[in-house]
Order: C-alpha cells, then structure tokens, then sequence
C-alpha cells in the first residue's frame, strides 16, 4: 500500500518544491524539524475491484509545519492572536485543521469533489471510506516518546549525572543537561554530549527497537553503572518492559518538564533518570511555557481526533489519523507505542465514536536534509555555532494563501506596533481558525445546520 520511506521521501520533496526560502533554515547555521499530514487514497479501480492483489494507492501532502520554537507564558494572549507552540508537529496539525476547514466548505456548496460526504444525521459529513491520514515527523516528538533507553554498548546520550547533583532534586538547574539554547538538544544525536548515530540494520519483524549509535565494535567501552543500584522494576519502568539480554545504562533525555503539581522525575543518575508515561510541558529559556509535549498531543489526538472542537460540529465521527511515520533519528518502537496508546488504555468516560485508536507507529531509514544531524554532517570543521531555526512555516492544501511564515508566534516582520492588527496574525491562529469556522457557517442556511449549533439548540443550553 505504502512505506514508511515513501512518506518521508514524499514530504522531502514537497518541503524543497512548495515552501518558499523564506523561513527555512539558514544554510551551515540553522536547522529545523518537518511535519505533515498526507492524504492516501485508493486509486479508483481499486476501490471497485476486491482481488487480492497489490493495493493501489495516490500519496499527497495536504499540510505541512516546520519549526523548533514555543512562547512562554507571560507572552500568551487571551485574544488567540498568537502560536503559543511552533513545533512542527503543532503547526502540521494546525494546517491539517485549515485543509479540513476548506474541505467542508466544498462539501456544503456541492460546487467541488469534497474529501466527506453527507452523514446519517442533518448537517453532519463524514471522510470517504477510500481515504486515511498518515501523520509524518522529521525526528521523535518532544517528551515521553523521547525517553529512549540506552544499552550497555551504546554511546551514552547526556552528560553524565553526579550522586551530589542528583540527590539534590531542589537546586534549580534549569535542564542544563537538555541544553539550555535548545528544546530538543539532547533528544539529537548531534548534540555536543551525544555521539554520531548510525541505525541498526531492521529486523524481519519490522519493529525492532532501533536507536542511534556508534558501531558496537569500534565503541568505547561500556560504561560503569555499577554505582546507579538499578533494581528491575526501575529499568522496567525505564523501557516499558522487563530488562533481558543487554543491560539498559541510560536513556535519552528530553527537555520537556513534566506537569508542575504532578509526579515527577527521579533524576537519578542513568536509566532511571526519568519517569515515563508522564504528561509534559515544552521547556522555555526562562519563562516557562503552557504547551503540553508533542508526545502528549499526538496522544490526544489519538483519542479525540485531529479535527478539533469547533470542526467537530459539522462531523459524524472524529478524524483519527491511520498512522504515525517518523524519520530517521534516535528511535524506539517501544517507547513510541507507549507514548501514544499504551498510557492513554485506561481513559474512560468518552462521548460515542471517541476511543484510544491502535495507531500504526514506523520508522523511514530516510534523513531530513534540514535536520541538525544533516546540517551538522555538511558543516563539518566549518566554525560558528549550529542554533535552530526561529521561523517556522505553514502550509496546507487550500487554493488562498496556502503559505504561512512566522516568527515568535506573529507573522515574520511583525513589528509590536502591529501586534494586535489583523495583519499580525497567522492564518493558523485560534481566532484566523475561529474566523473560517464562522465562515463557514455563514454559507450555509440555517435548516442544514446542525443540530449542535442550530437556534433551538442555544435556547435550550440556554436555559
């Protein structure tokens, strides 16, 4: 049907031939992460035809992010003029929303082939039976899928945690280990406290669990952990299941923090560092930030779709993406699985058609070319510092303005005499959503609105 290399490839291609210079990374100094959503659809004769033979299928990207960065609290707004978070999985799924917005626009003026078409109830549409989404991200998502442990013959990932320093959780260090300039920096495999990486060969399986890493025979030698006085159950908790065959030393760490008020994370030195399975906020460089993990809102949408609130009105069932594909990067199967469905089992109490869905989770063998490993392998000797890049850019399949470029949550060359103006806004903000929302449901006459934002509906809440 498809492969995991084939997205990645299919949204390389679209980030170099659809995305303007402007707002990608400067060559040899900045680097950046990609996301997008692709549409696959079953080719026509296959859709009528039942054979058993190879599924036929078109591949194409009807939204797209890149971007590193996320504001802080003090900078959020009330007026949701702003991107709180510019992570490339955020701006992807912003996008994503965007394309859906337009998609139903089409779907109620009957004008245009539509990706939903009308559902049992008044008003209500849903997604044609011949189309999935498949999710696609450059590297890991930021927080518990990027706890990934490390075995005893593997370059370690950070730097390396004194009995002192540990045993002391109060002191303040503001994650200096996960790299103060950089959210992501010790979940790259080309930070200074990490090593260059190489993946492991794929097993017949599929699944292996595959990480970063110098070659087990040209390594360094194993570390000493005699002094962690790690018991079973921590290194379980570390890798999701029971230690067996090659000992776990360390994980790779994430800079995301977890939710203040909530338990927390050992920090003690090696694999028991951190605790998985918990909800994460994206660090900030002094002002800390509102935004949960990527990792926690991949996990949300697997539960609630990516549609959204507002969209959900118009939509029978939710809008679950069918898969996940990750590009080449410090990988584990397991720690990804864990981080999308399996902590989300126990969720309870879900309004009908809402449920934790057993997304397909896969690793490309392909690099991102903006990527900090790639950069940093081009870069070689030369001098100057590698940052990441501070645009980031959004782009969705729409036939009006489908680029958008911003910079500290504004569109880039807001000035702060502008914030505030309908210019200085993104066109995947809360209120530019909420704005084509509205417009939306001025273009349809109120009988065939649904039964959710019909007259009668807001009189009866009303009361």
């Amino acid at each position: 049907m498809w492969t995991a290399d084939e997205i990645a490839q299919l949204c390389y291609e679209h980030y170099g031939s659809r995305l303007p210079k402007q707002g990608k990374p400067e060559p040899n100094r900045e680097w950046t992460l990609l996301a997008a959503v692709v549409k696959i659809q079953l080719t026509a004769d296959q859709a009528c035809d039942r054979s058993d033979g190879p599924v036929q299928v078109t591949k194409e990207v009807v939204s797209m992010g890149t971007g590193t960065k996320c504001i802080g609290q003090s900078k959020m707004r009330k007026s949701g003029d702003i991107l709180n978070d510019s992570h490339a999985e955020v701006i992807a799924r912003r996008s994503f929303q965007r394309y859906l917005l337009h998609q139903l626009h089409l779907a109620a003026a009957l004008k245009e082939e539509s990706i939903f078409l009308p559902g049992s109830q008044r008003g209500l549409w849903k997604l044609r039976p011949d189309l999935l989404f498949v999710f696609f991200s450059s590297h890991t998502p930021c927080g518990d899928a990027s706890i990934i442990p490390m075995l005893e013959f593997e370059d370690q990932p950070c730097c390396p945690v004194s009995r002192d320093w540990a045993s002391n959780p109060s002191v303040e260090t503001s994650d200096n280990l996960e790299a103060p300039e950089d959210k992501r920096k010790c979940e790259d495999p080309e930070s200074p406290v990490a090593k260059k990486m190489r993946l492991e060969p794929r097993t017949p399986g599929g699944t292996a669990h595959r990480q970063s890493f110098g070659s087990q025979e040209k390594g360094p030698n194993p570390p000493n952990v005699s002094g962690s006085n790690l018991t079973a159950e921590e290194l379980a908790s570390v890798t999701g299941m029971s230690p067996s065959g090659a000992q776990v030393v360390d994980v790779y760490r994430t800079g995301a923090k977890c939710v203040p008020g909530e338990a927390g994370d050992s920090r003690k030195p090696g694999a028991a560092y951190h605790q998985v399975g918990l909800l994460r906020v994206k660090p900030g460089r002094g002002d800390r930030t509102c935004s949960m993990s990527c990792s926690d809102k991949l996990a949300r949408w697997n539960i609630l779709g990516c549609q959204g609130a507002l969209l959900m009105h118009f939509l029978e069932e939710p809008i679950y993406l069918s898969a996940v594909v990750i590009g080449k990067c410090p990988y584990s199967q397991e720690a990804m699985r864990r981080a999308l469905i399996g902590r989300c089992q126990n969720v309870s109490a879900l309004p009908e058609g809402f449920g934790v869905q057993e997304v397909k989770i896969q690793q490309s063998d392909l690099l991102f070319g903006q990527s900090r490993c790639a950069v940093q392998t081009r870069k070689a000797d030369s001098p100057g510092r590698l940052v990441p890049c501070g645009a980031a850019i959004s782009w969705s399949a729409v036939p009006e303005q489908p680029l958008d470029v911003t910079a500290n949550g504004f569109p880039q060359g807001t000035t702060k005499k502008g914030i505030g103006r309908l210019q200085a806004r993104s066109r995947i903000s809360k209120v530019e959503l909420f704005r084509s929302f509205q417009k939306l449901l001025s273009s349809i006459s109120e009988d065939k609105w649904p039964d959710s934002l019909s007259p009668q509906s807001r009189s009866c809440r009303r009361v």
